[in-house]
């Protein structure tokens, strides 16, 4: 339970990661996924890094925005601290397979629809190899419980 004297948090403003190659990202976000970049500036706590923020939308809103740090001799391993991947929203199934195709159509691996009980997902990776997941909004997290939360719930084939 949150601390109930915590103040709120509207959404997740935004998510960094980290690239080696600031042209090659910025490639693949605005021509294989149609983003725009909406901000190209440095990295505030590391002048001379490149700090360079997308957006499927042109005015970039709070919630859309996913950014890069460039740090061209950085390579590293998934572990604590270090993200595993993050998702983008689609409304439904006949998108997000519209999306594998055109992924597949632009050269991207690109796996199949995959089911996660509460959404429908594809997986692929960033020209660094981070993974990025595309998902359906729904059914939602309350298939399985009647109140989203309030109880463990195994893995499908672990039920």
């Amino acid at each position: 339970m949150p601390d109930a004297d915590a103040p709120p948090l509207s959404n997740v403003n935004h998510v960094t990661n980290i690239c080696t190659d600031m042209d090659r990202t910025r490639e693949f976000y605005e021509d294989v996924l149609g983003f725009h970049t909406v901000k190209m500036t440095e990295n505030y706590d590391d002048p001379g890094t490149k700090h360079y923020y997308f957006s499927p939308t042109p005015e970039g809103e709070p919630g859309t925005v996913v950014t890069y740090f460039e740090y061209p001799d950085s390579r590293g391993t998934p572990g604590p601290g270090a993200s595993h991947h993050f998702a983008f929203g689609v409304p439904d199934e006949e998108t997000l397979r519209d999306w594998r195709d055109h992924l597949r159509e632009q050269g991207v691996r690109v796996s199949q629809v995959r089911d996660r009980t509460y959404f429908r997902s594809i997986y692929f990776s960033d020209p660094d190899g981070l993974t990025v997941e595309i998902c359906t909004e729904g059914p939602g997290f309350g298939v399985d419980e009647d109140v989203p939360g309030t109880e463990f719930v195994a893995a499908p084939d672990q039920r």
